[in-house]
């Protein structure tokens, strides 16, 4: 018996696949949407992918249950509390799946989401009675649990959805032997808990030892430390929660409709009709000239992530990427249920080449030029600027630029009235990915005279100018 995991850093999304050499069966749970992987890997071990389990209905991605169901036949599985479009098993506390020297066991695990389940794996070559791992999806990850806030879930609320979380810790996962090793849906960097480890294994004595959330504590101590600074979650994440228990298209079939050239004068004319144009070159690259209008959200970092905030559900993308590049931008998109892409600039930017009427630049400033910038030394760069901070309040209030202008990147749209009109911008992140985007939005909602911060705080702070760390209060 093996158990093989695929982490997909983008997204901090961890799937596996269990395989049993006596009976050359796999099973694979919480699949990405793209499943290419997991068929190359069961076809080069002689197994057949059987089954196919969601621990729960994911908010930050789309699974690949349809998927293999598509193309390997697999079963569904899912929570007896699971309401799905599709045909599934629904399997309650108790229920087995066993073949070989496999045997996979459900424990009902509700709390980030109502239907949610851990899977105990068992190696009967080596032990009946006791579990080798627990797969625990969102409920307990390897430094935190799940939150149970996302309100993703209809007619229950985060206050019940934080009770039934208490239960699954307290009742039943600490309650595993120490050695149990944990293998959970996410790490470092996803937004469905605030402080997952970089490690993407532990043990449940590890966990217990170490895992803030698993320390003995009354219930009402629980709830109030696993709801307190939680990330705010994406928009997306309602979208993708809902469209995980919808029959819907696969992945392949998905893309064969999307992944197509369009002419120059599509795109314009899709531009004046609504469609969103995303840029998914270096940030520096979108910089140095891009279609006016366009939204640069790179593919070298959280591209499904921001591209899931900042971009609409309703209305058609067009992508532009360097040449060779569009179908990955499509298909991790598509992981994220971003299916309205209407196509790609054909050629992109080349198509631009004779039109400098459509192009347009963001500038670039660096630390030391905006510090000069900021004390009037560079008047010939015009007036002082507004320093936008586009990072959280919690990253702003550890250390910023003095004066700076906290607007966190999901929010620049909403708060464009509190920047100060007909004045020079520079914006900054933490190393410049999110300044990028946010440069980006500003230049299309119409704001002249944006620069980008090179390098971001981290070259502010590298250049040791100063600096001020505040606690702020959070936006009501």
């Amino acid at each position: 018996m093996k158990i093989q995991q695929y982490y997909l850093a983008c997204l901090s999304h961890a799937s596996y696949m269990i395989t049993d050499d006596k009976t050359k069966t796999a099973v694979v749970v919480d699949p990405q949407r793209d499943i290419d992987q997991y068929i190359a890997d069961a076809k080069a071990g002689g197994y057949t992918i059987r089954h196919v389990f969601l621990t729960h209905f994911h908010a930050d991605f789309i699974a690949g249950h349809i998927e293999l169901r598509d193309r390997a036949g697999a079963t569904i599985h899912l929570g007896s509390r699971a309401q799905a479009e599709f045909q599934c098993v629904h399997m309650k506390d108790g229920d087995q799946v066993e073949f070989g020297d496999v045997r996979l066991e459900i424990m009902e695990t509700p709390g980030h989401t109502p239907e949610g389940i851990s899977i105990l794996v068992y190696d009967l070559a080596k032990s009946a009675q006791e579990p080798l791992a627990v797969l625990t999806g969102d409920t307990l990850f390897i430094g935190d649990v799940g939150r149970p806030d996302l309100l993703a879930s209809i007619g229950v609320t985060a206050d019940e959805l934080a009770d039934m979380l208490y239960d699954s810790i307290t009742n039943k996962l600490v309650k595993l032997p120490d050695a149990t090793l944990v293998y959970p849906a996410h790490g470092a960097g996803s937004m469905c808990g605030k402080s997952l480890s970089k490690e993407t294994v532990s043990t449940i004595g590890e966990q217990k030892k170490f895992n803030y959330a698993l320390q003995p504590m009354s219930r009402a101590e629980f709830k109030e430390i696993v709801t307190a600074d939680q990330p705010e979650a994406p928009d997306y994440f309602v979208h993708d929660a809902v469209l995980n228990r919808k029959e819907r298209a696969s992945l392949d079939t998905a893309m064969r409709e999307t992944l197509k050239a369009l002419s120059l004068d599509e795109v314009l004319a899709m531009q004046k009709s609504g469609a969103q144009i995303l840029d998914v070159r270096e940030g520096i690259d979108f910089e140095g000239g891009h279609l006016k209008g366009a939204l640069s959200i790179a593919l070298n970092g959280k591209y499904a992530t921001w591209a899931g905030s900042m971009l609409a559900t309703d209305r058609p993308i067009v992508v532009i990427a360097e040449e060779g590049g569009e179908e990955e931008a499509v298909m991790r998109l598509g992981r994220i249920g971003l299916d309205n892409v209407a196509g790609y600039l054909g050629g992109g930017m080349n198509a631009l080449v004779s039109r400098d009427d459509l192009v347009e630049r963001t500038e670039r400033v660096t630390a030391a030029a905006l510090a000069e910038w900021l004390a009037g030394a560079r008047a010939e760069m015009g007036a002082k600027p507004v320093v936008i901070d586009v990072r959280s309040e919690v990253e702003h209030a550890g250390g910023h630029v003095i004066g700076s202008l906290n607007i966190p990147l999901s929010h620049i749209d909403e708060r464009l009235a509190e920047i100060p009109a007909g004045r020079p911008l520079v914006v900054h992140c933490e190393g410049g990915y999110r300044s990028a985007i946010a440069a980006s939005l500003l230049q299309k909602l119409g704001r002249p005279y944006v620069h980008d911060l090179v390098g971001g705080f981290k070259a502010w702070s590298a250049a040791k100018l100063p600096t001020a760390a505040a606690p702020t209060s959070p936006r009501a």
